[in-house]
């Protein structure tokens, strides 16, 4: 008889009847997937201060008597949010601060500016520098290292990109006379100049610009940023270094992004210090506000045709005509644009 015979399979039939079959229950896998997310109304508002490691740090019930800080790490539906300094966080869970508890964060408000650069001109992925930011302080020695007027131009490019007020501070001012270098910024409107030398450092000056303000600082290694930074904020201990007498460099000694509070006679600010850099790419820029940060070129290209490239080979551009330019200006805010042009064929 043949294995497929039917007077057998008859009764195996109903010995292996799947509907007999017990199937165990996983809740996980029967469960409908929703998007549905909670609405963490019993959030608190915090201001991030700094992140290490994968923790952030949080000031709760800010200006409030119950003012304290709080480590949070980021809920999973962030994975791909950027949470940087500056930030104003939604947190749950332990918000007490007591040690070895963990808040979360859940959200983020929305944000009135973002500083952000680039590894190059030609790199669009933008790295977030700082959060809501309304001042920019740039720091450059006169000498030793010695000051890069392009450099700045970055800065102030990024800066008034982001919507925010551009200050400068120029130290070491007893090793080297600064008039030259600031010749190349004579025609930005509102941008106010402080001037600092050994023993003489505006320091109340600084304080009374940046009461009420969150400012962030930058600039280039060794220009004597940190040193400033802990005038203002004598308990923020940030390390101060050398610059290199071979190559003129200054050492990296801030190695994160960290906001400080300042208090002052003119009230209180946020100091936020950021580590120094000796490149300031603006690929995430929106090359028609090159020119908002050559505000003197800016005022003479008025008179240019439209859609002037300003160019050096741009057909009766009133910059390249002008006799009142800068030739270093024109020089920077040219190589600037010829970056962004090539960039653009691309």
């Amino acid at each position: 008889m043949s294995w497929w015979d039917d007077d057998e399979t008859d009764e195996d039939d109903d010995l292996y009847d799947e509907s007999t079959v017990r199937v165990r229950p996983n809740p996980k896998a029967n469960r409908p997937r929703t998007k549905i997310r909670p609405k963490h109304d019993d959030a608190v508002i915090g201001r991030v201060l700094g992140v290490d490691r994968g923790r952030y740090r949080v000031l709760i019930d800010e200006d409030e008597p119950t003012e304290h800080p709080v480590t949070a790490s980021r809920a999973r539906e962030l994975r791909r949010t950027p949470i940087v300094t500056g930030d104003r966080a939604r947190i749950v869970g332990d918000t007490s601060g007591d040690e070895g508890t963990l808040g979360r964060i859940v959200g983020i408000e929305d944000r009135s500016s973002l500083l952000r650069r680039s590894a190059d001109d030609t790199d669009n992925v933008e790295r977030v520098i700082v959060a809501n930011a309304d001042q920019m302080l740039v720091v450059v020695a006169a000498a030793d290292p010695p000051p890069r007027p392009r450099l700045v131009d970055r800065y102030l490019v990024a800066a008034l990109d982001a919507g925010i007020r551009p200050l400068m501070v120029v130290t070491k001012t007893d090793l080297a006379d600064p008039t030259e270098f600031l010749r190349n910024f004579e025609g930005i409107d509102g941008l106010r100049v402080f001037l600092s030398a050994e023993g003489a450092m505006p320091v109340d000056e600084i304080g009374t610009a940046i009461a009420g303000h969150s400012t962030v600082f930058v600039g280039h290694s060794g220009v004597g940023k940190s040193t400033l930074v802990n005038a203002l904020v004598p308990e923020a201990k940030r390390a101060t270094g050398h610059v290199n007498l071979v190559t003129g460099r200054g050492r990296h000694t801030s190695s994160s992004t960290v906001s400080l509070r300042y208090r002052g006679p003119a009230g209180s600010g946020w100091v936020i210090d950021t580590p120094g850099v000796r490149s300031f790419g603006l690929g995430h820029v929106d090359p028609e506000n090159i020119l908002r940060a050559f505000g003197d070129l800016a005022e003479i290209a008025e008179e240019c045709p439209r859609g002037c490239t300003h160019l050096p080979d741009a057909p009766d551009c009133a910059i390249n005509e002008s006799s009142e330019a800068s030739p270093a200006r024109v020089a920077s805010l040219q190589g600037l644009l010829e970056t962004f042009a090539g960039r653009a064929e691309h």
